[in-house]
């Protein structure tokens, strides 16, 4: 067993070895057997018996197998697997298989198995006449002309047949006719192609178009055939040409016309008939391409449309050549000239072109200075080729035209301020005279370069600095405008020195001249010196520099630095002391005394209050804080001591108050001499005080009543002016106070005088907080200073008579 297993190895290696080379080597073998099949055939029918064209053992076929492993259209043939019989699988045709080849063969290779052996089998597929002979086309149409010489031969179409050999197409016949004959020449392809020749002249006016019939036939048996249906027109001979109904045509057409608009129609006649009368039109040889694109010809009408761009200014007159042809064979043709002038039409803005000579002006430019050459340009022709400019509104300069057309010059017409207008954009507009008219826009900016032409300016100056400010420290600071720019608005400043009197206080001023700081080397007084102005200079950088200078009013404000003195009693190194003496059947609300005082500050520095420090008893005396009036607040009693000891504290309103005290002595009498004594000296006492009060009365009157007239005069002073000059008083504030006081100071471009009481020095001015201030305009400001110093020395009196 294990011997023959081995063997049956060997086998199938040799036979694997065996198909490998006859595989690689199959092509290179000739067929063994070849059988013959006709198209057409049945399918199923037996083509031939292999096993035994091979000569194989038929004892040996039940284990043998057969089978077909390759070959051109394998599928057309089946192999029986038992018997080896090869037999028809497909329908079979042969023009389709073989594509029309005249050899039509079929190499099948089939493998017999057990053991394997491979054998070439080679089928031939003979033609069957299956196919009639054909035309490529149905109609055929031959032209000849009347004079036409007999025997001019006329190739006609050849027919096709599919079957091949003897099948194919083998002579043509053709239907009786006395102007015809055909004749066959063989091609070199081996064919037949048909002539027909002309063997008697035609006349067009007797026979117009000759019908034939050309009929092919194969060689089958039955034999097939098919027609082709002959038409011979005879055509008339072209002896006239084309005439133009005029040679040489002249038309107007405007630019821009639309697309596919009319231009005209170019009219032709020919006197032959038929199609050597027919006339057909097309452009002349030398016709420029360019002129095709724009214009199309209709062939058979002459009519001329647009078919581009039709613009003037590329070209305003188009030549175009014609030529008329008729259908005659040979065709005869003419020329016709046709010129087409093209209208103008306003289609084109106007251009602007801008020459710049500088875009910078110096503002001091003189009028008449150029800026820019403008020129202007319009490809449109005549009116429409006019052009006019013009500028901007509102703008300091004009154009004036050359002497060349449509160029102008752009100059300054006005003096220009850099300060009120630093920069220009001027939009140039260019028109032409079409209708409708077009326009075309160009902008130019234009700067104005700066000129030293304006001097630094100040806002009027005041300055209010307290007393007892620290030297050296800075005071104020003033800043002067300038509307140059640059270094022509760069500006230093310097004090005006004075004659250096005893009231010239710049000495004692210094300036910073880049900042314009001001410091004071000294400490004022208020005091000492209440006011006082002096001059500052600002000079610019330009060349040549301008200047200017400005007054500048300095205000001493007070500060309570001045302890407040008793007048009465009387005052005894730092202190006073007073004895009064009262009956002691005085009643209640009996004037005792008045402390007297006043302080050389002003406003509530000055505001001087009264106030009882120390008292024997706290219900026999009353002071008021104001007046400083001391009263008996009951009776005395029998049980009240002789004698009581006051101490009086008087202290100023400031922010840190100074004060001083005064001693009065209540000396109380019992006696009844002492009590007349003190009954007489009272009533003089009370004489004197009713005096005392009646002239106070009067002279306070006096004074209110000055004071009144003052401030009218100053309303009806103010009343006079402008309505933007009048005085006005603001709006009512409360305060404390007896002491009268006039300060002044300025917001912005006003002047206020504040009429008062004194304000302590913790008190901020503030421009319209208080009832009683008046604005004083710029305006005569001599004047209202003069007034309200007036008013001030009249409040001063008004203090010392308290």
């Amino acid at each position: 067993m294990e011997a023959r297993g081995q063997r049956r190895g060997r086998e199938r290696w040799w036979i694997f070895l065996c198909f490998s080379l006859l595989v690689c080597f199959g092509q290179q073998v000739s067929a063994q057997i070849r059988y013959s099949v006709p198209e057409e055939v049945k399918v199923g029918s037996v083509v031939g018996n292999c096993a035994k064209d091979l000569g194989l053992d038929v004892n040996t076929l039940a284990d043998r197998r057969f089978r077909i492993v390759s070959g051109s259209n394998d599928a057309l043939f089946q192999v029986n697997q038992n018997n080896g019989i090869l037999y028809v699988d497909k329908h079979i045709d042969r023009e389709e298989v073989c594509n029309g080849n005249s050899a039509c063969l079929i190499n099948l290779k089939i493998v017999v198995e057990n053991p394997l052996e491979v054998h070439y089998v080679e089928v031939e597929i003979t033609d069957v006449n299956d196919h009639s002979p054909s035309f490529h086309d149905k109609d055929f149409y031959i032209e000849v002309a009347e004079n036409t010489v007999t025997g001019t031969r006329f190739e006609l179409q050849t027919a096709r047949d599919l079957d091949v050999g003897a099948n194919s197409v083998r002579h043509y016949q053709l239907s009786k006719n006395a102007h015809f004959d055909l004749e066959m020449k063989d091609s070199v392809y081996g064919d037949k192609t048909p002539f027909l020749i002309l063997q008697k002249p035609l006349d067009r006016e007797i026979t117009e178009k000759h019908r034939l019939l050309l009929t092919a036939v194969d060689g089958g048996n039955p034999p097939k055939s098919g027609t082709l249906n002959i038409t011979v027109c005879v055509l008339d001979v072209n002896d006239n040409r084309p005439i133009c109904s005029s040679d040489t045509l002249t038309i107007t057409l405007r630019e821009n016309a639309i697309i596919d608009t009319v231009v005209t129609i170019i009219n032709a006649s020919d006197v032959d008939s038929g199609l050597n009368s027919e006339v057909e039109y097309t452009y002349g040889r030398n016709t420029k391409p360019k002129i095709r694109e724009i214009f199309r010809l209709d062939r058979a009408t002459g009519e001329i449309r647009v078919k581009g761009l039709i613009d003037f200014e590329e070209n305003d007159i188009y030549s175009l050549m014609i030529r008329a042809s008729d259908k005659g064979l040979p065709p005869l043709n003419t020329d016709c000239q046709l010129i087409i002038k093209v209208e103008d039409v306003n289609d084109n803005n106007p251009e602007i072109q801008v020459t710049s000579l500088s875009n910078v002006v110096s503002e001091d430019a003189k009028i008449g200075t150029v800026i820019s050459l403008i020129s202007v340009t319009d490809k449109d022709s005549g009116i429409n080729g006019k052009v006019v400019c013009r500028l901007s509104d509102n703008v300091p300069f004009e154009l004036k035209s050359s002497v060349q057309d449509n160029m102008y010059s752009l100059v300054t017409k006005e003096r220009l301020d850099r300060e009120v207008v630093s920069e220009y954009n001027i939009k140039i507009t260019a028109t032409d005279l079409g209708n409708p008219s077009l326009s075309a826009y160009k902008t130019m900016f234009v700067q104005v370069s700066d000129v030293n032409d304006n001097i630094p300016e100040f806002s009027p100056l005041e300055i209010y600095l307290f007393e007892n400010n620290p030297p050296g420290q800075s005071i104020f600071s003033v800043s002067a405008t300038d509307e140059d720019k640059n270094e022509n608005a760069h500006i230093t400043y310097h004090i005006i020195r004075g004659d250096q009197t005893q009231s010239d206080m710049t000495s004692f001023l210094i300036i910073n001249s880049e900042t314009g700081v001001i410091s004071a080397l000294k400490s004022f007084d208020f005091e000492t010196v209440k006011n006082f102005h002096f001059y500052i200079l600002a000079t610019d950088s330009g060349t040549p520099s301008l200047s200017s200078n400005v007054t500048v009013n300095v205000f001493i404000l007070d500060q309570n630095d001045n302890v407040p003195v008793i007048l009465y009693p009387v005052s005894a190194n730092g202190s006073a002391e007073g004895v009064e003496e009262i009956p002691r059947n005085v009643n209640a609300g009996h004037l005792v005394t008045k402390v007297r005082a006043y302080d050389a500050d002003i406003g509530y520095n000055g505001w001087l209050l009264f106030s009882l420090q120390e008292v024997s008893d706290h219900s026999l005396f009353g002071l008021d804080r104001y007046t400083g009036q001391i009263r008996t607040l009951r009776s005395f009693t029998e049980t009240d001591e002789a004698q009581h000891k006051l101490l009086i504290l008087v202290k100023d309103n400031g922010n840190v108050s100074l004060s001083a005290t005064a001693t009065v002595i209540v000396k109380v009498v019992e006696a009844k001499e002492t009590f007349a004594a003190s009954d007489v000296k009272n009533t003089v006492k009370d004489e004197v005080e009713n005096s005392v009060t009646f002239y106070l009365i009067i002279t306070l009157g006096s004074v209110s009543v000055l004071f009144v007239v003052s401030i009218i005069v100053l309303i009806v002073m103010q009343c006079s002016k402008s309505t933007d000059y009048s005085s006005k008083y603001l709006q009512d504030t409360n305060y404390d106070g007896t002491l009268c006081h006039s300060i002044q100071y300025r917001s912005g471009d006003k002047r206020y005088m504040l009429v008062g009481p004194r304000m302590s020095i913790g008190s901020t001015i503030v421009p319209g907080s208080n009832g009683n201030t008046l604005v004083i305009p710029d305006r005569r400001r001599r004047d209202s200073g003069e007034v309200s110093k007036w008013l001030m020395h009249l409040c001063i009196s008004c203090r010392k008579l308290f």
